[in-house]
């Protein structure tokens, strides 16, 4: 197993959401590399199971890869995923928040029913998964780390809810980690730029739009590029570890520099 001596995380149990795909599935992976003992949760079983055998080729044993079929927009899913990782595992050290959406649309153009489905998967989730979890990463001075987005840092239009979701991501990374601070438990966030993964296209652009919006994102970066999955896990990995005890409250841009920018 291609194990880190200075991490710390060897044999610690991380619960990663939105674990199939994007961000997620490279948090999981980078972690059981680490040798983290693992559960993921997705929607989708299949793509599970394919993570799940990533994460056992990386060295995990396959007793210690938990997988949860869950639709996190479901409170009973929520608390089924924190049971069934309790249960399986015993013990609780690291939350990663992962799983998410992105609605199109400014305020004009969006519905009420297509903003509470933004909220309530990019904040709401996330909250409920957070209080659920801490009772038990408290009792292993754990950490979380939620994956909000630069729109958090900066505002974008025509994605309202989007942006307000991340914004109020951030502001419960930072509230929290306060709660919490004295006991021993981090809580902090990434924010990452534009990364390659299937959010845009499963919001409904199309091949050639997105295509074109990595090439013109090439511009909106100081960089020069877009960012890749791997730039951002392993970026969690690092706040996951003992290599950040002393970060807490966090909210760390990975974005090739985009919210540093300004228009000229």
């Amino acid at each position: 197993m291609a194990t880190s001596n200075t991490t710390g995380l060897k044999a610690k149990v991380a619960l990663v959401t939105g674990a199939t795909s994007g961000i997620g599935r490279e948090c999981a992976k980078e972690l059981s590399k680490e040798g983290c003992f693992l559960a993921i949760t997705g929607r989708n079983a299949s793509a599970l199971e394919e993570v799940s055998k990533e994460c056992q080729s990386a060295g995990v044993p396959q007793d210690k890869v938990l997988s949860v079929v869950a639709d996190l927009s479901k409170d009973e899913d929520c608390e089924r995923v924190v049971s069934d990782t309790i249960s399986h595992f015993g013990s609780l050290d690291i939350l990663v928040n992962s799983a998410g959406g992105l609605v199109r649309g400014g305020i004009e153009q969006i519905t009420m029913e297509e903003y509470d489905q933004q909220m309530n998967i990019n904040t709401r989730s996330v909250f409920l998964l957070m209080k659920l979890a801490l009772p038990h990463i408290l009792k292993t001075k754990g950490n979380i780390v939620n994956i909000s987005s630069v729109t958090g840092l900066r505002a974008f239009p025509d994605i309202v809810a989007y942006n307000m979701s991340k914004a109020a991501l951030d502001q419960l990374t930072r509230s929290v980690a306060l709660e919490v601070a004295s006991r021993g438990v981090r809580v902090n966030a990434v924010n990452p730029g534009v990364i390659v993964t299937e959010i845009h296209k499963r919001a409904g652009v199309t091949d050639e739009n997105y295509a074109k919006f990595l090439e013109y994102s090439k511009t909106t970066h100081a960089m020069g590029r877009v960012g890749e999955t791997r730039e951002v896990a392993r970026a969690v990995v690092f706040l996951a570890s003992d290599n950040a005890s002393f970060i807490t409250g966090a909210t760390l841009p990975i974005d090739g520099g985009r919210s540093i920018m300004c228009p000229r």
